[in-house]
């Protein structure tokens, strides 16, 4: 098996991370491989903002949480209490992947994530793909956190990937054939 299937086949999602800060060089090869993903076109209806302050994750991460907490429905609280009490499970980085809304961005943003995801795998980092960034991003302090994050007029969020060194890990998930149909 070459590398790039072995590591395709190895990834899972990382749901504690140890906190450690990610390495200039781990953080450009992430971002390059962010950016070298396809598009529709080769339009590129992205914009990334690599957040790597700790202290900035772990705030998005608490006003989430307590977001959350406030909300009527308690389901998506309770799980993530169940889970360790963490949106962000400790990870030191949020890649938060902004979308220009064009008809194909969702797509094109979904293939830059599976770039980013196979890139960390391969650096020994762990990820989590999170669409729950978008709790605090779309907050109340919506503006406060897009003047900080740097967001330009005209994009929105479209998903975050956590990145980090695993602490515990698990297994990756069992592949189920039966999602697959062949026509020869």
């Amino acid at each position: 098996m070459n590398e790039t299937i072995k590591h395709i086949m190895q990834r899972n999602t990382c749901r504690n991370f140890k906190g450690t800060p990610l390495t200039d060089e781990q953080i450009e090869i992430l971002t390059n491989a962010a950016l070298a993903a396809p598009s529709a076109v080769n339009l590129q209806p992205w914009h990334v903002t690599m957040l790597t302050d700790k202290a900035f994750v772990d705030e998005l991460d608490d006003d989430g949480m307590n977001i959350l907490k406030a909300d009527e429905d308690k389901t998506t609280y309770e799980r993530m209490m169940s889970r360790g009490g963490k949106l962000f499970y400790n990870a030191p980085s949020l890649m938060i992947v902004l979308s220009d809304g064009t008809e194909w961005s969702t797509l094109d943003c979904g293939i830059l994530c599976q770039n980013v995801v196979i890139a960390a795998e391969s650096l020994g980092l762990g990820t989590c793909i999170v669409g729950m960034a978008r709790i605090p991003l779309n907050g109340p302090k919506h503006d406060e956190y897009k003047k900080r994050l740097k967001i330009k007029d005209g994009y929105t969020f479209a998903i975050g990937i956590l990145i980090g060194t695993v602490n515990t890990g698990k297994e990756p998930h069992e592949l189920d054939k039966s999602k697959v149909t062949y026509i020869p």
